[in-house]
């Protein structure tokens, strides 16, 4: 049985910082994508962070970008999104999604394209 176990989360005033960690087990890392995605009330889904099964290749939505950081530990079988510059709109429940991957370098953008996912970890960022 797979499981996704977030975790990180929390109350932080804006410009904070947080570390978000998804730890995995029933599936190797090693042939898996992974994706960070956040939900907001009244809001769909979205992704935030995605990283290829090697790790080479990453990618970070545009509202997000140069203050969040999508990383992965195959040893570990664990991913981890750092967040820093934290503003009230990243207020939302983040979830980890995997996929296994045959390609090592593709990155997946869609939640309809993850087979696996975490119970979220809430993430609130107070003015």
């Amino acid at each position: 049985q797979v499981q996704l176990v977030e975790s990180g989360g929390g109350l932080v005033q804006a410009g904070g910082s947080l570390r978000l960690s998804c730890a995995v087990s029933g599936l190797s890392l090693a042939s898996s994508a992974m994706g960070w995605f956040r939900q907001a009330p009244g809001k769909e889904r979205e992704i935030v962070a995605a990283i290829s099964r090697n790790g080479g290749r990453t990618h970070v939505a545009d509202s997000v970008k140069g203050r969040f950081t999508i990383s992965r530990d195959n040893a570990k079988n664990a991913a981890f999104l750092q967040m820093d510059g934290l503003k009230s709109e990243d207020t939302a429940v983040y979830y980890c999604a995997v996929r296994t991957s045959i390609p090592a370098d593709a990155i997946y953008y869609t939640p309809e394209s993850y087979q696996y996912w975490g119970q979220g970890t809430q993430v609130t960022v107070s003015l």
